[in-house]
């Protein structure tokens, strides 16, 4: 079902400053922004407009009581030069789920897909062109009732922006376990994208950062024993082979390239288990010469090594990248499929052929 999405296209276009060489994560955005508004008990005002910035009133519930959700996908250019998405069905799927846990409005996912579709096809000329590179898309959600009050609020706005970004990260990390701090229990919200899940993380990070770690491997909340994710990204041990992460049990977000590995795995004949996994036993396998790789995964790196593990006085150092295995493999599975260049049996990969400007 195709919606009503008014367009009104820039007349200012910042393309031609932009740098496609030198393109930080996150810090450059697109031209236009898609944005919708919640009123009455529906979604409304769907509307593709320049990019440009959002006014708030000083009430504003979201920035005093939290209600703020986001996404995290990308497009990519295919072989032919042909934009496509990569799973957006899930993306509108789990941006729904952590609407419900923040006890706010879903929004439809047919207008999400035709929304996104619409951006990126407007703004595909920022696609950039080498590898590695995509166009970010982050869709978000947020209140806007003008209340000083504990209570969900009535009004929201949706908004999606987009942006070029090079790699992620551009070396493999290294991580500290942490013992005190933690980043979600059981019956949180630990698997909702709600912007306080990682407000909760900054301090702990940085403290991490200031004894010389890139990022945090975070423990479980109750025995301080068993992984949960590594920074924001879910994360996998591969142990004597054997391919290992721990299960989405509500305090794990669930991932959509951990997702997608789990179903390319047996194509790949990785053998693997989802289960958890404790950090006395990640010691024990280094012990044992037997802890081959760790690394994490997500939309932004796909996949990104780790060089290192400290706990406590213990540090774990992994084998260099050029020996892993099982990590590259699923990089270049997926940065392959998402360009064309293998076969996407799973119909993950949805190309946009025809042009909205043409319409317009």
């Amino acid at each position: 079902m195709s919606h009503k999405i008014k367009v009104n296209l820039t007349q200012n276009s910042r393309l031609a400053s932009l740098d496609f060489n030198n393109i930080p994560f996150g810090k450059t955005f697109s031209d236009h922004m898609f944005v919708a508004d919640y009123e009455n008990g529906e979604w409304k005002n769907f509307e593709i407009r320049p990019f440009g910035n959002l006014t708030l009133h000083p009430a504003n519930m979201a920035i005093h009581y939290g209600q703020s959700i986001f996404e995290g996908m990308k497009a990519s250019k295919m072989q032919d030069g042909t934009p496509a998405l990569f799973r957006c069905e899930m993306h509108s799927k789990r941006i729904n789920a952590s609407a419900v846990r923040m006890s706010m409005p879903e929004f439809p996912e047919d207008v999400f897909h035709q929304a996104v579709e619409m951006l990126v096809d407007i703004d595909r000329d920022w696609i950039p062109p080498a590898e590695g590179s995509s166009l970010y898309i982050r869709p978000f959600m947020y209140a806007t009732d003008e209340f000083l009050g504990v209570k969900p609020s009535s009004t929201y706005k949706f908004v999606i922006i987009t942006g070029p970004v090079g790699s992620y990260y551009d070396k493999p990390v290294t991580l500290w376990a942490e013992e005190k701090y933690i980043r979600a229990a059981q019956g949180g919200t630990g698997e909702a994208k709600s912007a306080g899940n990682y407000a909760g993380s900054l301090l702990p990070t940085r403290l991490a950062n200031e004894r010389g770690f890139d990022q945090i491997l975070w423990l479980d909340a109750q025995h301080h024993k068993y992984v949960q994710e590594a920074g924001t990204m879910n994360l996998v041990f591969v142990i004597d082979g054997v391919f290992i992460t721990a299960p989405t049990d509500g305090t794990i977000l669930r991932g959509i390239t951990r997702d997608t590995i789990l179903k390319l795995l047996p194509d790949l004949e990785i053998p693997y288990e989802v289960r958890d996994l404790s950090i006395d036993e990640i010691v024990e396998a280094h012990k044992a010469g037997k802890l081959n790789e760790v690394f994490g995964c997500g939309t932004a790196a796909v996949v990104s090594h780790v060089s290192s593990i400290t706990y406590r006085d213990l540090t774990m150092e992994l084998p260099p990248v050029s020996e892993r295995r099982i990590g590259a493999l699923l990089k270049k599975t997926i940065d392959k499929m998402r360009t064309g260049e293998i076969g996407d049996r799973y119909g993950w990969v949805q190309p946009i052929v025809s042009s909205i400007l043409e319409t317009i």
